[in-house]
């Protein structure tokens, strides 16, 4: 039997929503295939998004992140009107205003991401940051923060594992981002791409966090 993608992409209405409880103030919900054509969206966000690596100083040069992206403002004209669809569903769910959207895209196995908080929000206690997954499956791995210097445990001491792709829907809610780190590793099997569209807002209720977040220049001093 051949099954046939949408001609647009559409977000999926009347979905099922599966809540993860990590402790009693942070939560991760998952809508799997939470957008239809969503091969058909990953090719043409891939195609025409101006992705671009960016660069973090490391000691003694700059390096370029293992991964592409860029930022877009909801008033910016969209590159596919589902994500204007994807940005009201989200607000209306959660009951959060987002101004705007970013792409992170791994091209293969050997991008990735370190375990880290999206500390460049500032106020950490109460967020709503939200991944639609695009592209091949691979791990999307959590951990506590009292596992950060797991570094010899398996998976770096993450404890669980959403695996999304190909349209699903990831939100890390409530206070994940004080007391637990996300990463996409790199992996040793090939693999497609994968990109994200990434929603993130802060109620800036709490108290900031201090210090540089994970791209900030470091230097041998430092």
């Amino acid at each position: 039997m051949t099954v046939t993608e949408p001609a647009e992409p559409a977000v999926r209405r009347g979905v099922t929503v599966e809540r993860t409880w990590l402790d009693e103030r942070s939560w991760v919900d998952v809508v799997r295939g939470w957008v239809d054509g969503a091969d058909a969206l990953y090719r043409t966000l891939v195609e025409n998004a101006p992705l671009r690596p960016g660069k973090v100083f490391r000691y003694d040069r700059w390096v370029e992140t293992p991964y592409l992206g860029a930022g877009y403002k909801v008033a910016d004209p969209p590159l596919s009107p589902v994500l204007l669809d994807a940005t009201r569903a989200l607000q209306a769910r959660y009951r959060v205003s987002y101004d705007g959207y970013s792409f992170v895209w791994y091209r293969d196995q050997r991008d990735g991401m370190a375990f880290h908080r999206d500390r460049e929000m500032r106020w950490l206690d109460d967020t709503v940051v939200a991944l639609l997954v695009l592209g091949d499956r691979r791990p999307f791995l959590l951990r506590p923060r009292a596992n950060r210097y797991a570094h010899e445990a398996p998976d770096k001491g993450a404890t669980h594992d959403f695996a999304p792709g190909h349209g699903d829907l990831v939100v890390l809610g409530g206070a994940c981002q004080v007391g637990w780190e996300h990463s996409v590793p790199q992996v040793a099997q090939p693999v497609g791409g994968r990109l994200s569209v990434q929603w993130r807002w802060t109620s800036r209720t709490g108290r900031p966090v201090e210090g540089a977040d994970w791209s900030a220049p470091r230097t041998y001093d430092g």
